[in-house]
């Protein structure tokens, strides 16, 4: 009764031979058989044909007969051919006497087990394929005291290391030593043990030593009873995204420093026009002055030139000013910079002191530059000063010259240049004063000494010229400036430059030709003095405040030959006056005198322009220049009358 109330089990007997002699409810539902079908057959018909054709039945009994017993799981078949995995014990039964008589066998369904344990098994087996397929990860288990216990793929391609190499090894040979030093893996370890978790970016070591920025989370592991089992710890190689970030906060400093540099240009080069305007009117008159001065008081006289002289450096200054806004108007043309440098060598020696001696170092067959000359001559003369300035106990100044190529970043151009290198064994300067070398009026010559102008212009010529100036220096080390000039091609125009001249004389400025001209200025002062300086040459002068009272002169007064406009005025510009009047008179000769160059492009082509201030001779030559591009109409001489 009590095996025949056991459902759970499939009890039954087999004889020695392995047939079926007793059949309960339990066998019954679990094997399909009943007890009329099953008595009398061979119970190796619960096998499958492979462990039948393996004789494994005869096995399980030979054992039983050894042993005594014999347990196993497998898969056993269905009545109705389905199969399901069976727990097996077969027990061997004897008689008093210790005969073996036949054995009791015992059968359990464990199909939902298997069928469970089969599944964590996969899961399990998906899981480790999983963490062992990441590859941008390095996860990896660690026991409680920080030692590895297992490693992915991820972690032997980031960290270097394969399995047998680091399992049992501590994680904190992944720090720096200077994390190491300061303890931080045991920290962290503390910190994921108290609040569970932790995470942290920092530089982390390969097992080649070379170093890369890391993500690393840590996560505390316990058992159900709350006990710490372990860690589980995973890092991310993010070393691209801290480049990627570094050089975006470069690129955004850049751009302030960009926007920063190009509201100070817009501010400089609108302070240098006015302050141009001034000056114009300033040295203009002391010009008309020393002219008609007489010479029988020097004092008088000298005190003028000393106007001059300051009225000029004032000019220099402004220049400098337009420099570095970038606004100055270039001319550049091929330069052949060794014979620039020769011609400048009087000049330099005058400017330096005895104790700065000059060397200059040129390979054979320089290309030419494509610069403005005569700024490149200011350039190097104000580099050459500063070199001079940090050699107060004296040095030596070297100028050398190289052909250069640097390849475009996409690999299918390449540009070439002319880097001019002015090297000094001066004192030099630590980082952050060379980081701010180049920022305008900043100087460190002290008040009244420097205007903090030199390098600036220097660097906006270059770049206003397609090139740039680089700073190399240490400190106790000197100074190397690398000014850096697009090589000319073969179809740029060659012309030597006209070498400074920094003395102060008057030269008479003579024209054969008188004409009747218009000058236009918003400014009266130096509308006034415009029209002197003309007078003074001869010429007969009517005047404008405004391009709207030009036209009305213009319409009226049918002789004038020549206009010489400002560029820089309300309402209408100089180039839209000039415009406005070509398009009746379309080759009237016209002169802009601006002390801003910055001119709109395209629409000031071949119109001559005079820089403000300017002296006598240059406004003499000028009107040469303009009527000589005019046609024959406008430059033919007037009939005398």
């Amino acid at each position: 009764m009590l095996v025949d109330a056991i459902t759970d089990y499939a009890i039954y007997m087999l004889d020695l031979q392995g047939i079926i002699s007793s059949w309960n409810p339990g066998a019954r539902l679990f094997k399909g058989y009943e007890e009329s079908e099953i008595i009398g057959q061979h119970f190796s018909r619960f096998y499958t044909e492979a462990d039948r054709n393996a004789g494994l039945p005869q096995h399980a009994l030979n054992s039983a007969i050894r042993d005594g017993k014999f347990e196993s799981e497998g898969w056993r078949v269905r009545k109705d051919g389905t199969r399901f995995w069976a727990f097996v014990v077969i027990d061997l039964i004897r008689d008093p006497s210790g005969k073996p008589i036949g054995f009791a066998k015992i059968t359990r369904d464990l199909t939902e087990r298997k069928r469970a344990e089969t599944a964590l098994r996969n899961n399990q087996e998906q899981f480790r394929l999983l963490v062992d397929g990441v590859t941008d990860y390095a996860i990896y288990l660690l026991n409680r005291d920080g030692t590895v216990a297992s490693w992915n793929s991820g972690a032997e391609r980031i960290k270097g290391y394969k399995l047998e190499e680091i399992v049992g090894q501590h994680f904190s040979r992944f720090y720096t030593d200077e994390d190491q030093n300061a303890g931080l893996p045991k920290r962290a370890l503390e910190i994921a043990e108290r609040d569970g978790r932790y995470e942290k970016e920092g530089w982390r070591v390969r097992k080649d030593r070379t170093t890369f920025w890391a993500n690393v989370v840590i996560d505390a592991i316990r058992h159900t009873d709350g006990s710490l089992l372990g860690f589980a710890k995973i890092t991310r190689d993010i070393t691209e995204r801290k480049e990627a970030e570094r050089a975006l906060e470069e690129t955004r400093q850049a751009l302030i420093q960009s926007q920063k540099m190009e509201a100070l240009g817009r501010l400089t080069g609108g302070v240098a026009h006015d302050f141009n305007n001034l000056l114009m009117a300033i040295q203009g008159s002391l010009e008309l002055l020393q002219r008609n001065l007489s010479k029988d008081d020097p004092k008088i006289r000298q005190l003028l030139d000393n106007a001059f002289q300051g009225a000029q450096r004032g000019a220099a200054l402004t220049q400098r000013m337009l420099a570095f806004a970038r606004r100055q108007e270039l001319k550049p043309v091929a330069v052949n910079v060794p014979d620039l440098l020769s011609g400048m060598t009087e000049l330099l020696q005058r400017s330096l002191d005895t104790s700065v001696r000059i060397e200059t170092k040129f390979p054979p067959a320089l290309p030419l530059a494509l610069v403005d000359a005569n700024q490149l001559e200011l350039a190097i003369l104000n580099l050459a000063m500063n070199a001079r300035d940090a050699m107060p106990k004296g040095g030596a100044i070297v100028v050398s010259a190289r052909d250069h190529i640097i390849p475009d970043g996409l690999g299918s151009t390449s540009q070439r240049y002319l880097c001019i290198t002015i090297a000094d064994t001066g004192t030099g300067m630590d980082e952050q004063t060379l980081a701010h070398a180049m920022e305008p009026f900043f100087t460190t010559k002290g008040v009244g000494k420097g205007t903090g102008l030199g390098l600036p212009m220097v660097h906006g010529m270059a770049q206003q010229s397609g090139g740039k100036l680089v700073l190399k220096s240490k400190l106790g080390a000197g100074t190397t400036a690398e000014l850096w000039l697009p090589v000319a091609d073969s179809e740029a125009t060659i012309e030597k430059p006209v070498s400074l001249d920094l003395d102060v004389g008057l030269v008479t400025a003579r024209s054969d030709r008188k004409l009747v001209i218009l000058t236009v200025d918003d400014d009266p002062l130096v509308g006034l003095n415009t029209s002197s300086i003309l007078e003074e040459l001869g010429h007969k002068v009517h005047s404008a405040s405004s391009g709207t009272r030009a036209l009305e002169i213009l319409r009226r007064e049918s002789d004038i030959e020549l206009l010489i406009t400002d560029q820089a005025m309300p309402n209408m510009t100089g180039v839209d006056l000039i415009r406005s009047i070509r398009a009746e008179k379309p080759d009237f000769p016209a002169i802009i005198a601006t002390g801003y160059a910055e001119l709109p492009k395209g629409e000031a082509e071949g119109i001559p322009k005079l820089a403000k201030p300017f002296r006598q001779q240059d406004l003499a030559a000028i009107i040469d220049e303009a009527m000589a591009l005019a046609p024959m109409r406008f430059s033919s001489p007037r009939p005398e009358t």
